[in-house]
């Protein structure tokens, strides 16, 4: 969908969208409504009792020349960016498929209420909400198919041209980042997501590729043990964004990319397995959110690290009772095949810090089915050594809408991952599964660096549209790191 900026509302308009706020028709008076029409938009408006609350949506034909033209209120209460958002993904919900291949969307209205990031939002929101992934869709009947194929927007703030610079530049991670979630998983494997990031190279990020012959010289043996009983090769994607020049790493992100995840020897379940495909969703959030730090030029210097395996049941696959022997030397007995993706985000967190010495590193995985179980869909998990860092990351979830809860870390559980032959066990018990593994991690972080575990395990997949997405890849976790890098590095 495209975005664009005109000076004056087109006499001809054939979808006229006026922002409302709430219980704000009064406003209408300063839309430029012709007096008919003005109270005829009214009129509707009362019968449909539309009242501003935002995403709400009350659309009414008038007489244009021969034919007839819509006249769309959008409701966007209180103004606010939380309020815009909703606004934006509401008004493309309503009208992707609707036979319209323009709106024309006239901010007059909302002026004097409404800033330029605010406004931004929501035309990122309409965009966003329009993102479909219908690659391997052949038979698809007319009417499902998207007609919106622009915007134009009359009257936006001063400052929008910046505002929507950086808003577009997060559409665009985003898209990245859902584009890498939705392929199947004979499309997208180690190698094949390395590909389809090579292109930030024409940005200005600078990527680092290691094959498995390189990570064994190094003793990745954690992250190798995941990947070996498949055939596709695994692989350790880097991507550096030098936005303050040459030196030290700002932070580091490491995500996550289990291509697909059968749960090896330990086999998942039949039901369902298709879902892991999914299953990369960190490192798909750390690829999109370099994506929108290079399209905006942050001011920044980061580094993101992808530990991308296929985990698969094979003669050659890892067993239960098997031990490892991690990058960091500390040695593993992998109890379980299934609780993979901490073997592969150890390895991954130890070459960051030897290799670039980070202060503050944050992984992103879908690490645990028990997060899904404490917190459903609704917030990501988040455990933190430090407690200024974790307010950090509140604080962003907060601010975008991707929502995180706190979980605590605690010596007493990391006793339930202690095991008799090997420093440590791949699983604990039963009981507080997503911090045991949190805790796993932690073992692997040293004493010295601020380090965040985001567990995302609900929220990069979703089952029923949200505000600024349809079923399907959510994009998560990459406003959030976009947020927390402009709040805490680029003052």
């Amino acid at each position: 969908m495209q975005i664009r900026f005109i000076s004056s509302r087109p006499a001809d308009a054939a979808a006229l969208v006026l922002p409302v706020g709430k219980s704000g028709i009064a406003a209408l008076g300063d839309a430029g409504l012709e007096g008919t029409t003005a109270a005829l938009v009214r009129g509707a408006a009362d019968g449909a009792r539309f009242d501003g609350e935002p995403g709400t949506i009350a659309e009414i034909f008038v007489p244009q020349g021969d034919g007839a033209a819509r006249v769309i209120l959008l409701g966007t209460g209180s103004g606010g960016e939380a309020d815009l958002e909703r606004a934006g993904g509401a008004l493309t919900a309503r009208f992707l498929t609707a036979g319209i291949p323009a709106l024309v969307i006239d901010f007059s209205t909302l002026s004097a209420t409404s800033g330029a990031t605010a406004v931004a939002r929501l035309l990122a929101a309409a965009e966003q909400r329009g993102w479909r992934h219908d690659v391997y869709r052949t038979r698809m009947p007319a009417s499902a198919r998207p007609t919106l194929e622009r915007i134009e927007v009359v009257g936006a703030p001063e400052g929008i041209d910046a505002a929507w610079a950086d808003a577009k530049a997060l559409t665009d991670g985003l898209a990245l980042t859902r584009t890498l979630v939705s392929e199947p998983p004979n499309v997208l494997y180690p190698e094949s997501f390395v590909e389809r990031c090579r292109h930030l190279e024409e940005l200005g990020v600078e990527i680092t590729v290691l094959d498995e012959a390189a990570m064994r010289e190094l003793g990745m043996g954690a992250l190798l043990g995941v990947s070996q009983g498949s055939v596709r090769e695994a692989q350790l994607l880097a991507m550096r964004w030098n936005g303050k020049g040459e030196g030290d790493v700002d932070v580091a992100f490491v995500g996550k990319g289990v291509t697909f995840d059968t749960g090896g020897i330990s086999l998942k379940p039949g039901a369902g397995m298709e879902d892991m495909k999914w299953d990369m969703g960190g490192a798909g959030a750390v690829a999109g959110a370099m994506k929108a730090l290079a399209l905006r030029k942050a001011k920044a210097n980061v580094i993101g690290v992808c530990g991308l395996v296929e985990n698969m049941p094979d003669g050659n696959a890892q067993r239960p009772g098997d031990i490892v022997t991690s990058m960091s030397g500390q040695t593993i007995e992998v109890l379980n095949t299934d609780a993979e993706g901490r073997l592969v985000l150890c390895d991954a967190i130890t070459w960051v810090q030897r290799t670039h010495k980070p202060k503050t590193i944050v992984d992103l995985a879908t690490l645990t089915g028990a997060m899904i179980i404490a917190l459903g869909n609704e917030h990501g998990g988040l455990f933190a050594n430090d407690d200024a860092l974790a307010d950090q990351l509140l604080a962003a979830g907060k601010a975008t809408g991707d929502k995180l809860w706190r979980f605590p870390l605690s010596p007493a559980y990391d006793k339930l991952i202690d095991s008799p032959i090997a420093d440590m066990k791949n699983i604990g018990g039963r009981g507080a599964g997503s911090i045991t593994a949190a805790q796993f991690i932690g073992r692997f972080v040293e004493p010295e660096v601020r380090w965040a575990h985001l567990d995302i395990a609900g929220m990069v997949w979703a089952d029923k549209p949200g505000v600024a997405w349809d079923k399907g890849a959510t994009g998560y976790g990459v406003r959030i790191l976009d947020r927390f890098v402009r709040d805490q590095f680029e003052g």
